[in-house]
């Protein structure tokens, strides 16, 4: 620990890309941070590898660019130069056996204009999304489930044949339970103001081009790319994290589960891990939430019992190398695949064609991944290596006419990976953070609460640690120094 950072003492419990973003956010700004995480390595969902020699992400591969929080702390742990932009993002949607590319002029799947579609939906899906501007409004009340609404706005083939497969590979979970406001909040606001979903769709899009580009773009010089990568895999941006970590003075400790907080007095905690027990200013709890839950039953038992409630999706990633020279012409990025179909991968990416740092790592060599599992489907993810890879082969082949047998494979499972947000998530949301409130230098964050994706769970942290900055300020501070002797001299 660095005897000359004298903020107050955080412990963060949960060691993935929000307990990093919320310890590095305290460690800079002078406090002293212990992060504490269960398992054997950092970052969560982001997981760096390899295969067959080419380098991979075997989790989380990239970074939603048009929010700043990912950007902005890959530049701010030395990342910077190696933000790269997809080297193509168009990618297909394999529907009734054939690969359509994927349309422009939606929002989240769902169209502002039937022609946008056509190709992609029947003859009678695209009449049918006409019928909304003869509708009368929607009442959409406080949430409601983007499927249902764009369902009886639009039909449901529009659902099932593009929203449908694009939040699944978000959320791994139901567009027809999924919440509006929670996971298209742009899209939510626009269809409380205007009278039909085509409306709502084309105000959104709208106000997508009038908007200046993206300062993270700017930033990064890489203009405004919508997604960003890393050289190397997003799964090295949590080793980057925790050096800085560690720069700032900060303590790291993998294989130290939390198992118990206890007050001691009215504005201090203690931390139980194990054997260890660490005296703390506050904690932030960046953990699932279940094991949040578990923590807070005694001292927030409403906001625990709100936790215990939030439904997680596993999915399995499939990872498969091939000879450049056995592949046949693929194109573009990708594809999705609506569950309707009853495929059992849900999505494929062309990872040699969508990052040119993978083909750049193997060039003999074509990498692709496919994805496996939805909310409801664990028994997808459960099944063997070679059941899985041998189901994404046969998928593949029926899709675009591979038949090369792949020269290694890898599966990686993320079981409990995806929150799931049903409507009423975000009031959810409310009331848990509204309760931990209430307990003086306690938080949390990461993905169950405002996004599952990286941006989202490092704005959560930043949001946690600037609370818990903001609570304590210069007295606990003064108070810190006093009584620590580990921080006896100022920063």
């Amino acid at each position: 620990m660095n005897a000359d950072t004298t903020g107050p003492h955080v412990v963060v419990a949960g060691g993935g890309i929000a307990g990093l973003a919320a310890a590095h956010r305290l460690a800079t700004a002078g406090h002293r941070v212990t992060l504490l995480e269960a398992g054997s390595r950092l970052g969560g969902k982001l997981l760096a590898g390899e295969i067959a020699g080419a380098p991979v992400d075997l989790g989380a591969e990239s970074l939603l660019a048009r929010r700043p929080e990912a950007v902005a702390l890959a530049r701010a742990v030395g990342l910077g130069d190696r933000l790269r932009p997809p080297a193509t993002t168009t990618a297909s949607v394999w529907s009734r056996g054939e690969l359509t590319p994927m349309p422009k002029g939606h929002v989240m799947g769902v169209p502002g204009d039937g022609r946008a579609v056509e190709g992609l939906l029947s003859e009678e899906g695209v009449r049918r999304i006409g019928v909304d501007r003869e509708l009368p409004p929607t009442e959409i009340g406080d949430d409601i489930a983007i499927g249902a609404y764009v369902a009886e706005r639009m039909g449901h083939e529009v659902v099932d044949r593009l929203v449908e497969p694009l939040l699944g590979g978000v959320y791994a979970g139901d567009a027809y339970r999924i919440s509006m406001k929670a996971a298209v909040p742009a899209l939510f606001e626009a269809a409380r103001r205007h009278p039909t979903l085509t409306a709502a769709v084309r105000a959104v899009q709208q106000a997508g081009a009038a908007a200046p580009a993206d300062a993270a773009g700017a930033a990064t010089g890489l203009g405004g790319s919508v997604f960003l990568g890393v050289e190397g895999g997003v799964g090295t941006l949590p080793g980057a994290v925790a050096d800085a970590i560690r720069a700032a003075g900060g303590e790291i400790l993998t294989g130290t589960s939390v198992t118990a907080l206890r007050r001691t007095g009215p504005a201090g905690w203690e931390v139980v891990a194990g054997d260890r027990v660490l005296a703390a200013d506050a904690v932030v709890l960046a953990t699932p939430a279940g094991p949040a839950a578990a923590l807070l039953a005694e001292h927030a038992p409403a906001a625990s019992a709100e936790l215990a409630e939030i439904a997680y999706a596993s999915m399995a990633l499939i990872t498969l190398a091939f000879r450049r020279a056995d592949m046949p012409a693929l194109a573009g990025s990708g594809f999705l695949v609506p569950p309707v179909d009853g495929h059992t991968i849900k999505a494929s990416t062309f990872s040699s064609q969508k990052w040119g740092w993978v083909a750049d790592g193997a060039p003999d060599l074509f990498v692709l991944r496919t994805s496996v599992g939805r909310h409801g489907e664990e028994e997808q993810v459960h099944r063997e290596d070679t059941d899985l890879v041998a189901a994404s082969l046969k998928d593949l082949a029926a899709a675009t006419g591979l038949t090369a047998r792949p020269v290694a494979t890898t599966v990686t499972r993320w079981t409990g990976g995806l929150p799931q947000y049903p409507v009423g998530h975000l009031a959810r949301v409310a009331r848990v953070r509204e309760a931990v409130a209430a307990l003086p230098g306690l938080r949390v964050a990461g993905a169950a609460y405002d996004g599952v994706g990286v941006p989202a769970c490092i704005a959560s942290a930043h949001r946690a640690a600037d609370e818990i900055t903001a609570e304590f300020g210069d007295e606990i501070i003064a108070t810190s120094k006093r009584t620590d002797p580990g921080a006896g001299h100022s920063s």
